[in-house]
């Protein structure tokens, strides 16, 4: 069960027996109280969860410990020293490793010059010295159960492997505390548990870890202690022992959450959207979509389940009008739209959830008012005679923020600076807003905290049920099920099976993103 942690439940003195302490860290931005005197403190062999809503401060803190900020206020003390960190290099040198959600891996170079870059190590004139650092990491590789070939090409490995070279990275680098900013946030759940498995030979090698997820049944499954941010500031702690998902939920937005989606049972009418041997090229001129068939009814959410890279980008980008088709027909209520532009299948009612917000959702320095209004600014009632109407835009801004719960200190609110829960929410009110036939709904909630999860889950089944086509994308196997009435699983640009969501396991559609298994029924 969750307790309080009060600041005097912590050591008060430096001591060396803790791989880190923080106590009373403060960190400011303009207009922004990010990190409000926290303190937090890990140990040798343990792993240590942070949890927090988006915006609660959880990156802010990493980033402090990581020396990418520097605190206003408190203090850092690695193994009972006091440290002043003026970048990552300090923090490095002091034995801390941070893994980021994004991993910083540059793609055609090879796994130890990967490693190596930043340390390199170099023989005679100058010369890399490759050899010694590809031995280093083999050595570093069997004694954490991370094998990794030193030669392979990065771009070659899959998404789990990629991830062992970021901790390798940290390793090679001789740390012994370890950051894991999100880092099941790509991985099929094998990967995840795989992942697992290495985080617990490095703790019980000695390894301090910070685990920072919104993924509460994983922090239940592998943390050794629960650290609960809101609003910048140390809410309580938990043991994983005797929490819920429920009390880590209520403890991270200070209300009661609702963790499985409320939906009553589907009832699809007739096809919406009809893709039949659908060939897509990626940017680089290669197949991504392979010859795929898919079909999604009106009242119904078709999932489709699969590891990233696997075609789900351009096949949505095709759907949407951003990517031309190679081959096949895509069809919207019996229309062939395949070559029809973005602007026109907006007003066939398709409506887009984008998975990068940033690039493809919202203009970042425009306000809230004119990103609610990016599909429709130039028709009645927001614009008339090739003029825009200031009061309608600015009363459905007002009508959207309300109804979205979109928290922004004011509609004109500059939209770079919300959070990104609401920014993605931004997006669900402008999309929402019209009437629609399709919702494409891709990583819809990537990033985001249980709250804002709820939020969006609500919204996706309440057009299900208005007779809406859902075709949902996430690489969020728990969320495909969650909301899913029909699910597809993708490998290598095709549906591999398609099955009722009572038909599916979490096991089963987890062998089938990784090609294992036997293909379903096509659609």
């Amino acid at each position: 069960m969750q307790t309080t942690a009060p600041a005097t439940e912590l050591p008060a003195a430096p001591d060396p027996a803790f791989a880190l302490q923080a106590r009373g860290v403060t960190k400011r931005f303009p207009g922004v109280l990010a990190n409000d005197r926290i303190d937090l403190d890990l140990r040798p062999g343990e792993i240590h969860a942070l949890l927090g809503e988006n915006g609660a401060g959880k990156s802010t803190l990493m980033n402090v410990l990581y020396g990418l900020y520097r605190p206003e206020e408190g203090h850092l003390y690695v193994k009972g020293k006091e440290t002043h960190f003026t970048g990552p290099s300090d923090a490095i040198a002091a034995g801390i490793g941070m893994v980021h959600q994004h991993f910083m891996l540059i793609p055609p170079l090879t796994v130890t010059e990967n490693i190596m870059l930043g340390g390199e190590s170099t023989r005679g004139a100058g010369i890399l010295d490759r050899e010694s650092a590809a031995r280093r990491i083999q050595e570093l590789s069997a004694n954490y159960g991370l094998q990794v070939d030193p030669s392979a090409k990065v771009e070659d490995l899959a998404v789990g492997m990629q991830q062992r070279v970021e901790i390798l990275k940290a390793f090679y680098r001789n740390a012994d505390i370890l950051i894991l900013d999100e880092p099941t946030a790509v991985l099929t759940p094998q990967e995840s548990l795989e992942l697992f498995k290495i985080m617990r030979t490095l703790a019980d090698g000695g390894k301090a870890i910070v685990f920072i997820t919104h993924k509460l049944k994983e922090v239940l499954a592998i943390a050794d202690r629960i650290t609960v941010l809101r609003l910048g500031r140390v809410a309580g702690s938990a043991d994983p022992h005797t929490a819920s998902e429920a009390d880590l939920a209520s403890m991270m937005v200070g209300r009661s959450v609702l963790l499985n989606v409320a939906k009553k049972g589907a009832q699809p009418g007739k096809p919406v959207l009809q893709i039949d041997s659908l060939v897509v090229k990626d940017n680089r001129g290669h197949t991504a979509v392979n010859g795929l068939n898919l079909g999604v009814r009106e009242g119904e959410i078709f999932g489709i389940a699969g590891i990233e890279g696997n075609g789900q980008t351009e096949l949505i980008e095709a759907i949407t009008g951003l990517r031309r088709a190679s081959s096949g027909t895509i069809r919207l209520d019996g229309r062939d739209v395949t070559t029809t532009p973005t602007r026109k299948l907006i007003e066939l009612g398709i409506a887009h959830v984008p998975e990068d917000r940033h690039k493809f959702g919202l203009v970042l320095t425009y306000p809230i008012t004119d990103n609610l209004t990016l599909a429709t600014y130039d028709k009645p009632p927001f614009a008339s005679g090739g003029f825009r109407n200031e009061k309608p835009i600015f009363e459905f801004a007002r009508k959207m923020v309300s109804k979205f719960d979109i928290r922004a200190p004011r509609i004109q609110t500059i939209v770079r600076n919300l959070s990104g829960g609401n920014q993605q929410k931004t997006i669900l009110a402008r999309e929402l807003s019209r009437q629609l036939r399709l919702l494409i709904a891709a990583q819809p909630t990537r990033g985001l905290d249980v709250g804002s999860i709820e939020f969006i889950h609500k919204q996706i089944v309440a057009q299900r049920d208005e007779g809406v086509a859902v075709l949902l994308v996430s690489a969020e196997l728990d969320e495909v099920l969650a909301l899913s009435d029909t699910i597809g699983v993708i490998y290598k640009g095709q549906l591999v099976a398609t099955m009722p969501r009572a038909e599916a396991t979490r096991e089963q559609l987890g062998l089938l993103m990784t090609g294992g298994g036997t293909g379903g029924s096509g659609v």
